[in-house]
């Protein structure tokens, strides 16, 4: 299934279901860090219209939709048969998720939390939570992908939907890298997630023909990091990188921040960063680059 809704008039659509206290309100917040529009808690007969809803909005920020299925509706045995039919009549070819988690387990999560089970009732929680595996079971066995929470972190959970499929693994949607220079005499950046300090390199800004340029110019860049120290740190640096950045998209990090210091924030932290962002972008992260103190004395 294509995600260039543009040319193919397409966009995933997943159905997110599953036994109540499963992890669904975690998955579903997976697909929403993944670039999905989420909504929870729909019965089955309204999917299909948000669906339309959701195509007419023509809404290319998000790469499909994630709905989370209600199954605590009476009628549910009829209802879901039927909105399934609609979907399908839509063009929608609906993708079903089902998660689920051991019974033990489900005990306890519902011991610690307190929470009433949706079917519970006069049922009482091990009776509802039977009726509700009874009338998921068709659902569960028409999902492509049947998940046992009973063990997972969020992290698995991500991986296993990567892992799954790989329309999930586009770079647009992995581990996003954010590139900053900055001065240390303005401040170091909150957002940092790695701050690297790079006072050590030759500073341009003691030659009073090149105080006026700029990281950003090749003279700049050759000075500082063109020979000697500056071109081992640079390919030790990106050695660096590439070890750990795997490291993070593997432990589910959705974000991480570089930021790389000079004394102004002119010179050496835009050279380096130039650098780093230039051998970056060539991988299979999406990588963004911006100078926060450039332009400042």
């Amino acid at each position: 299934m294509t995600l260039d809704r543009a040319v193919a008039g397409e966009f995933p659509v997943i159905i997110l279901t599953g036994l109540s206290g499963a992890g669904k309100s975690t998955a579903l917040k997976v697909f929403e860090v993944l670039g999905f529009l989420t909504m929870d808690g729909l019965p089955p007969l309204v999917m299909p219209e948000m669906v339309r809803l959701f195509r007419k909005q023509d809404d290319f920020r998000h790469r499909g939709l994630t709905m989370g299925l209600d199954a605590s509706g009476d009628d549910f045995d009829k209802q879901w048969p039927l909105a399934l039919g609609q979907l399908e009549a839509l063009g929608a070819k609906p993708r079903l998720v089902f998660v689920e988690c051991s019974a033990p387990a489900l005990m306890r999560r519902y011991a610690a939390t307190r929470r009433p089970h949706p079917l519970e009732g006069n049922l009482g929680l091990e009776g509802a939570m039977e009726e509700e595996r009874r009338r998921l079971f068709p659902v569960r066995e028409r999902s492509e992908l049947v998940v046992d929470t009973t063990d997972y972190s969020i992290h698995d959970l991500r991986r296993c939907l990567q892992e799954k499929w790989n329309f999930l693994k586009d770079k647009q949607w992995g581990l996003r890298i954010y590139i900053l220079s900055f001065g240390f005499k303005h401040r170091i950046p909150t957002d940092a997630d790695l701050v690297f300090d790079l006072r050590f390199l030759p500073n341009p800004y003691f030659d009073e023909t090149l105080r006026p340029l700029s990281g950003r110019d090749k003279v700049i860049a050759d000075f500082v990091l063109g020979s000697g120290l500056g071109c081992d740190f640079l390919r030790h640096q990106l050695e660096y990188l590439n070890f750990i950045l795997p490291c993070y998209a593997q432990e589910g990090r959705y974000r991480l921040t570089l930021a790389f210091g000079c004394t102004g924030g002119r010179h050496r932290s835009v050279a380096t960063a130039e650098a780093v962002f230039d051998s970056l972008r060539k991988s299979d992260y999406a990588v963004f680059l911006e100078h926060r103190h450039l332009d400042l004395e």
